[in-house]
């Protein structure tokens, strides 16, 4: 429609493939339908054993003490409505979305909640996030909410405990006191965080990124407003809220300290707010640039000039002054001077770049593609490394650049750096950069070699490299053809990573990325192989490889993406090839020493690594056992009692009295229960201790030497 911001949600899925708005992949594995339909069947209600309702979902929350955080109870809406005197039955969401229905709680999530804020004046996002045909009727204890990660849409499914303290929400609450629609929604961002308290401190352009897949700019306040650039400012607020966009804002630390202090203008330290609105008004005959800016708290406001009470309201013109609300919501007005001047941070997101100039006919094209760095194969490090050569290129064809504007920016790319671990606060990751150069017609197709990059100049002089989760770029590219190389600072840094690229018009993008390029671009490479002038450094070159038939096998696939360079796996890479690649039913995944046993028990060459063939046939018989314990849990509750354990021992062929079964639950489980991942390697070891009993045993007594007994008995 004109003069509004085009949508690219849908664009980049044309195919509705796993991972797109309208077929998000299953978090964790689990089917919210499927799910829902069960327990509503049994008349049961859901408990999520991935995220349990306890105080290892909780974390440990910097500002709650042990022993309130042993006074924390997870209770259903309904429970929670009756302790505080209630008698409305709880609701998801009653009258439409709004930005009054809560306030934060005691999570220091205040840059979650100022996106949600912000959201809420996105419709056709919220729904994609927010699935509004929600309930409480047909009640089953079971919601789900998508978020964008890392090139998906993810649907992710929660029961509905929620921490409690003192008969109240310990986190975010609801103003309307029985709609729930944010508290879970909460769930469901601390589910994909790991704990409530990887929650705890950061930015909102990290969850507007979830909320949309979109593009994000971020401003430093007093750096625009230092040099002057504030009618440029002021042209993005205004292209950002014609853009449906998500923006936010955050106020300065104190003392150089994160404590949410409340200064004597009303603002609060080291705090997320998010922006409503802006407009115009006329005072004495000038215009006045007006912010409208909401605090997540949902009270504590402003108290400087044009705020709720400010007299300068009365000066103005009447439709004006119908602009200012006088109630403590949260919400207030600022003029733009002092905008700048007390928040230091500015960050928009808008699904389509279009909020950058302001061009809202322009309908962008988006790309998107998963790529990896390998060390000793494509970890090639930045330009000045003699490995750069080996890093994943992407050769783009630009065809359109709009000549009457001036350094039309034409392409935005976007470079994310997948987490290797699961918990927020706990991930690390490594500086990583873009590296662009122009390619002179002619050039050969395929891969460029070393010596390209060596008489070529980038682009850009200066080369970026941030820690942070999503560098975005801006670029303005005459048409012709370029290179982009995304690159980690320094070699051999294994990572995976999301390269997307927006273009204003077609553009024909090449990848290669070491795993797929075809015979004819290895031809070229081979042939500059040759090239005598650099021929010892390139000798130290690890060239891609060409795809073999046999990595057309999913099973051969699925290794090849997770192994070294022999194509074998070590203890780590199955860890993470099996808890991003098998259901294992709970919150952790396999444990390192579970991968280490499983290898050791599939290990026939005794190289302590695992081959195809020990791959095929440790995911073969997990298969097995995963089906085995999905028939003996009887009440369906994601683990097995001691009762149900020996009957599915019993179901595969083996046979133990109920002591052993009891000294193996408490060995290689619980004292209570064991879950998949452990029933597995449970499985793995008893199967594996009753064929060497059944190879080396004579009328029931068997027979080794030292080495045979301590191999088999130590190296499982």
């Amino acid at each position: 429609m004109p003069g509004t911001c085009t949508s690219i949600i849908n664009l980049r899925y044309q195919d509705g493939s796993e991972g797109s708005p309208s077929n998000p992949a299953r978090y964790n594995n689990q089917d919210y339908t499927q799910l829902k339909e069960s327990y509503l069947r049994r008349r049961r209600q859901f408990v999520d054993n991935t995220f349990p309702p306890d105080n290892r979902s909780l974390g440990d929350l910097p500002d709650l003490s042990s022993w309130r955080e042993d006074k924390v109870k997870w209770l259903r809406p309904a429970e929670i409505l009756k302790l505080q005197n209630i008698d409305s039955e709880p609701a998801f969401c009653t009258s439409g979305a709004s930005r009054f229905d809560f306030g934060q709680g005691g999570v220091g999530n205040c840059w979650f909640l100022a996106a949600i804020s912000a959201l809420t004046f996105h419709k056709s996002l919220m729904v994609q996030v927010v699935p509004m045909d929600q309930s409480f009727n047909n009640y089953a204890g079971i919601f789900h909410f998508r978020f964008w990660r890392f090139g998906k849409w993810v649907d992710v499914v929660i029961d509905d405990h929620l921490p409690t303290l003192d008969n109240r929400l310990l986190s975010v609450h609801a103003k309307g006191g029985n709609e729930f629609w944010v508290p879970l929604l909460e769930k469901a961002y601390a589910k994909v965080c790991g704990s409530y308290a990887d929650m705890n401190a950061g930015l909102p352009s990290e969850a507007c990124k979830d909320f949309s897949g979109g593009v994000h700019m971020t401003y430093q306040l007093r750096e625009v407003h230092t040099a002057n650039h504030d009618t440029e400012l002021w042209q993005s607020l205004s292209n950002a809220t014609g853009c449906n966009s998500m923006i936010c804002c955050g106020t300065g630390q104190k003392g150089g300290k994160l404590v949410n202090t409340v200064a004597h203008t009303g603002l609060v330290d080291a705090h997320a707010y998010s922006v409503t609105a802006v407009t115009e008004v006329e005072y004495y005959g000038s215009k006045v640039k007006l912010v409208r800016v909401m605090n997540p708290w949902g009270q504590t406001e402003w108290n400087g000039k044009w705020s709720d009470k400010s007299d300068l309201w009365q000066k103005v013109r009447p439709e004006d002054r119908e602009k200012c609300s006088v109630r403590d919501d949260g919400e207030f007005w600022m003029e733009l001077e002092d905008f700048c001047h007390y928040f230091v941070m500015l960050s928009i997101c808008c699904e389509n770049p279009n909020f950058l100039d302001g061009d809202l006919t322009c309908q962008w094209k988006c790309m998107i593609y998963d790529g990896s760095w390998v060390a000793g194969r494509s970890a090639g490090g930045n330009v000045n490394e003699s490995s750069f050569a080996t890093n994943p290129q992407y050769r783009i064809q630009v065809t359109i650049i709009d000549e009457k504007e001036q350094e039309d920016k034409n392409i935005l790319l976007s470079l994310m750096q997948k987490p290797l671990q699961q918990n927020r606060k706990s991930i690390r990751s490594y500086p990583i950069g873009l590296t662009i150069f122009k390619v002179p017609p002619g050039s050969p197709r395929g891969r460029l070699p070393a010596d390209f990059f060596r008489t070529n100049r980038p682009v850009k002089d200066a080369q970026k490299y941030t820690y942070e989760r999503d560098l975005i770029e801006n670029h303005s590219m005459e048409p012709g053809e370029y290179v982009i190389v995304p690159s980690t600072m320094k070699p051999n840094m294994s990572a995976e990573f999301v390269l997307t690229v927006y273009s204003k018009s077609e553009a024909k993008i090449t990848p290669h990325d070491g795993h797929d390029d075809d015979d004819d671009d290895h031809d070229h490479d081979h042939d500059h192989d040759h090239d005598h002038d650099h021929k010892d450094e390139k000798d130290n070159l690890v060239l891609p490889e060409v795809p073999t038939e046999k990595e057309k096998d999913p099973m051969r696939a699925l290794l090849n993406r997770y192994a070294d360079q022999n194509g074998e796996l070590n203890a780590r890479q199955l860890q993470k090839l099996l808890n991003e690649n098998f259901p294992h039913g709970t919150r952790y995944g396999f444990a390192l020493d579970n991968c280490s046993s499983m290898m050791a028990l599939v290990d026939t060459d005794r190289r302590m690594t695992m081959s195809f063939s020990e791959f095929s046939t440790l995911w073969e018989k997990m298969n097995e056992y995963k089906k085995l314990f999905h028939r003996t849990d009887l009440n369906q509750n994601g683990s097995l009692s001691d009762y149900e354990l020996k009957r599915a021992i019993e179901a595969a062929g083996m046979d133990v009295n109920d002591g052993m079964v009891r000294l193996m639950m408490f060995r290689y489980s619980g004292f209570s229960s064991t879950t998949m991942d452990s029933f597995i390697v449970l499985l793995l070891r008893l199967e594996k201790t009753s064929s060497i009993f059944k190879d080396k045993s004579t009328d029931g007594v068997i027979h080794m030497t030292w080495e045979e007994w301590s191999s088999s008995s130590l190296y499982n």
